[in-house]
């Protein structure tokens, strides 16, 4: 395992002790004012948790889609990672999936919630289980870790340096080119996309907007739901 992992230049690590949440770690210190580009991140070996704290410099529908970003990165950073038969997909709004199963999810949270207004800061976290979390392994068929998709050379701090390095280079091209090449990528990852869904209510997934809104067609009408939505209360 790597002791202390390397992150990409413009990006600096904290490691947080591991009884310590760094989601909730990361939006504390980015209340206070801490530099953009931390990662805050738990050396725990069961679970990969880490957040990154961004300072946007566009509205909050604009930067929230930062969490587009996050799952690409991750997607990218297991394809790297695992073998190369264990496919990697996104269920909207925030979880990921492995070998068709839920292996993690996405969180975010701002200090604002109006989607026209600029956030002082952004936090977007990743938790990836790597062994299984309860007792019995099948009490959940719907969930799964890392271990039991064959990805045991995986290494948690390995994954985290990835993920690091993917993330910002996805996040440059948001900043670069807009969310149209964000939103290109991340489509053909969602396994739900065209099907109909029960979350976050009942409907057909369309597809997304330009402003990365979830297009759910329920008969002759279809509605735009934010990921500004689930943002995380703080």
């Amino acid at each position: 395992m790597i002791e202390t992992p390397t992150f990409p230049p413009l990006l600096s690590g904290e490691v947080v002790p591991r009884n310590m949440d760094p989601f909730e770690k990361a939006v504390s210190r980015a209340v206070a004012g801490v530099d953009s580009g931390t990662v805050f991140y738990s050396e725990a070996g069961d679970t990969l948790r880490a957040a990154l704290v961004l300072a946007p410099e566009t509205p909050l529908e604009e930067a929230i889609q930062a969490v587009y970003v996050a799952q690409i990165g991750l997607a990218e950073s297991l394809g790297a990672l695992a073998p190369p038969e264990v496919p990697v997909h996104f269920l909207w709004p925030d979880r990921i999936k492995v070998n068709g199963a839920v292996c993690g999810k996405v969180r975010f949270a701002a200090d604002v919630s109006d989607p026209d207004e600029q956030p002082n800061w952004l936090v977007v976290g990743i938790e990836l289980p790597f062994i299984p979390q309860g007792d019995d392994p099948g009490a959940n068929p719907n969930e799964t870790c890392l271990l039991e998709e064959g990805c045991s050379d995986v290494m948690p701090m390995a994954l985290l340096e990835s993920w690091s390095r993917h993330t910002l280079l996805w996040l440059t091209y948001l900043l670069d080119e807009g969310a149209e090449r964000i939103h290109k990528e991340w489509r053909p990852r969602c396994d739900t996309l065209g099907e109909q869904v029960e979350t976050p209510k009942p409907g057909v997934f369309v597809g997304l907007d330009e402003k990365g809104r979830m297009l759910l067609r329920d008969g002759p009408m279809t509605e735009t739901i934010s990921l500004i939505q689930f943002a995380e209360q703080v």
